[in-house]
């Protein structure tokens, strides 16, 4: 394993020198594009966000995220299999419980997620 200074990590990897007001901003920034990509392409998240009143749009601090529905264990259990999946045509791998204790739970991983992973 290479041994690297945390200037030369820093230069790898920009994010690493953030601020934590800089953090914040691109963690708002994500959360944004994830709760709109979940609200957007998917009924089961759509449906969740209307019933606790909130819009992808609402998020505008991190304090905010406090107000959106978590998705539980039971709700993959009711959606079972794919329903909670957001993107479909784009999963590589699929991964699921064995369902001893009721249905299976189901969680796919794109390409992406794999890379990440590797």
């Amino acid at each position: 394993m290479s041994s690297h200074t945390i200037q030369e990590l820093v230069a790898m990897e920009p994010i690493l020198g953030a601020s934590r007001d800089e953090l914040e901003r691109l963690q708002l920034e994500r959360l944004r594009s994830t709760l709109r990509h979940a609200y957007a392409n998917n009924a089961n998240y759509r449906q969740k966000f209307d019933a606790a009143g909130v819009h992808p749009d609402d998020l505008r601090a991190l304090a905010d995220l406090a107000r959106f529905p978590f998705t539980t264990k039971e709700d993959l259990r009711e959606a079972y299999p794919l329903g909670f999946l957001g993107t479909q045509e784009r999963v590589a791998r699929i991964h699921a419980s064995s369902g001893t204790t009721g249905k299976p739970t189901v969680v796919g991983y794109t390409r992406n997620d794999l890379t990440t992973w590797g």
